[in-house]
């Protein structure tokens, strides 16, 4: 049986990869679950501190929507097959430890969406990407209104989501929807980056990405309450005297997440 994720585990770090290279990696009801299962285990795997997602080949990181699938469906099991999509899409995003796309490929519609939901998106030079819904008289239903109008600005997402016009991936980078380019091989440069975010205390991680994102979701002061008690939660930890320790002994650190 061949499974349409595959996930790897090099150095605390997972790579998990959109598996159905014939289909441009299009979300089924089947991937989705695989999908939920891997984030699963992933997430109380004490030993991953980075998660990379990617896509199989080079031509798709994700179509979206399986819309061969869809077609058999009912009006009501297209609403529940949506809802899936969302479902996955936020226990991404709800993952304890920072998570980078690799956008190996073509992003559109689920597929962006599932990419919004990551902390960091690494984008292969030349590659396309868009939330084109409404092109087919819908409209993104997986987060994609929510979070590109939280990165981009309002305006922005507007005109990309009314218009349903893809945009190449150096567009991407100018409204800030992606963090980085590359010409050289997409998913090692997102492991690089994880590698080096793997290196850094893991309860730290998880602590400052959950300060940024509830942060994100309120006013200054109630912000800064957020931070002072997600750095709290950093003080009794082991890692942090090892940190103390490495940096008096002018040595790497080695954090195990305690």
């Amino acid at each position: 049986m061949t499974h349409l994720i595959k996930c790897d585990v090099i150095d605390h770090v997972a790579l998990l990869t959109l598996n159905r290279e014939a289909s441009r990696n299009a979300l089924s009801q089947q991937l989705l679950y695989e999908l939920a299962e891997q984030i699963e285990k992933i997430d109380h795997n004490k030993e991953i501190y980075c998660t990379v997602i990617t896509g199989a080949g080079d031509r798709a990181f994700c179509a979206g929507a399986d819309l061969k699938e869809r077609r058999g469906m009912s009006d009501t099991e297209v609403i529940q097959a949506v809802k899936q999509i969302g479902k996955t899409v936020q226990r991404i995003e709800l993952m304890k430890m920072p998570v980078i796309a690799a956008i190996n490929g073509a992003a559109f519609g689920g597929g962006l969406e599932l990419a919004l939901a990551c902390d960091i998106r690494i984008a292969k030079e030349g590659v396309k990407m868009g939330l084109t819904e409404t092109s087919l008289a819908i409209i993104p239903g997986a987060g994609g209104t929510q979070r590109l109008s939280r990165l981009v600005g309002i305006g922005k997402a507007k005109e990309l989501i009314f218009t349903a016009q893809p945009m190449t991936a150096s567009e991407a980078l100018e409204i800030g929807l992606v963090e980085q380019l590359t010409t050289d091989d997409v998913v090692d440069k997102a492991l690089e980056m994880a590698q080096t975010i793997a290196n850094n205390g893991p309860i730290a991680l998880e602590q400052a990405k959950r300060a940024i994102q509830l942060g994100a979701e309120t006013d200054l002061t109630t912000g800064l309450s957020i931070e002072y008690l997600c750095y709290e939660k950093t003080i009794p930890t082991e890692d942090r005297q090892e940190g103390l320790l490495a940096f008096k002994e002018k040595r790497k650190p080695i954090y195990y997440g305690k």
